[in-house]
C-alpha cells in the first residue's frame, strides 16, 4: 500500500450530497421571493450551471461571475423577470445551510481520520462552502479547506494544487492522494500536478481516455477498505 500521509477530498459529489442540497435550495429560493416553481426549472438550471462550471475549470469565467450569471441565463430561458444577482444572494443563503453528506461519508471519514491527515479541495464558492463545512459533522476531522474562489485558481489548474499543497505544509506529493468524483477537475487535475488520484465513480461511468487513475471506487466504503 502506498505510504500516504494526506487524503485530499473533493467536497460536492464526493463528501457532500450537493444534488440534494441544490434541489432544496433552488425550490426554497423561488418560494421565498414569491415566484412559482416548476419542476422543469431544476433541469434547466443544472444544464446552465454545468456549462458555466466547465468554464470555471477552463479559466474562461470566474466563480464570482458564475454565481449570478447562471441565474440570469436561467431566467432568460424560462421567461422570468427577476435580477440574477439578487436571486443569487438568496440562493447562496439557503444553499449554505444545506450540509447533507453522501451516504456513509461520515462513517468513512471517522474510520480514516486516525491514520491520515485530511483536507478538502473544492471549486465551490467561499460563502457557501465555509458555512456548509462548519455545519457538517465531519468538519473537526479536516485540517484545512481550500476553496478556489479564495485562492484565485480552480481545479484542474496546477496553480490550484500548488497553492493547496503549500497551505497544508508543502509535503511530498508522493504522500498525497486526491479523492474526487470529477474526472477533469479532480483526477486529471491531481495527476497532472504529480499526485495520485482515486476516482469516486458511484454511477459506474465509462472511464474517459487520457489517463489511468491510481484507484477507482464506486462507494466510499471501498476507500476505507483500501486505506483503513
Amino acid at each position: 500500500m502506498p505510504d500516504y500521509q494526506w487524503l485530499l477530498f473533493d467536497a460536492d459529489g464526493t463528501l457532500f450530497d450537493f444534488d440534494k442540497a441544490e434541489r432544496a435550495a433552488l425550490h426554497q429560493t423561488f418560494q421565498s421571493i414569491s415566484l412559482s416553481f416548476d419542476a422543469t426549472y431544476l433541469a434547466a438550471y443544472q444544464r446552465i450551471n454545468k456549462v458555466l462550471w466547465h468554464g470555471v475549470e477552463q479559466g474562461e469565467i470566474t466563480p464570482g461571475v458564475l454565481k449570478f450569471r447562471r441565474f440570469e441565463l436561467l431566467f432568460e430561458a424560462i421567461g422570468v423577470a427577476y435580477p440574477g444577482a439578487a436571486f443569487a444572494d438568496h440562493f447562496q443563503e439557503r444553499l449554505a445551510d444545506c450540509s447533507e453528506l453522501i451516504a456513509d461519508a461520515a462513517e468513512v471519514v471517522l474510520k480514516l481520520q486516525p491514520h491520515y491527515r485530511m483536507a478538502i479541495l473544492t471549486n465551490g464558492l467561499q460563502a457557501v462552502q465555509r458555512r456548509r463545512f462548519a455545519r457538517s459533522p465531519i468538519c473537526r476531522h479536516f485540517a484545512e479547506i481550500i476553496i478556489s474562489e479564495e485562492i484565485g485558481h480552480s481545479k484542474p489548474a496546477r496553480e490550484f494544487f500548488d497553492v493547496a499543497i503549500a497551505r497544508i505544509g508543502d509535503p511530498s506529493r508522493r504522500e498525497l492522494l486526491m479523492i474526487g468524483d470529477s474526472w477533469t477537475a479532480d483526477i486529471m487535475g491531481a495527476m497532472g500536478s504529480g499526485l495520485d488520484a482515486c476516482w469516486y465513480n458511484p454511477e459506474n461511468k465509462p472511464r474517459p481516455e487520457g489517463c489511468v487513475p491510481t484507484r477507482e471506487i464506486t462507494s466510499l466504503h471501498e476507500l476505507a477498505e483500501w486505506l483503513g
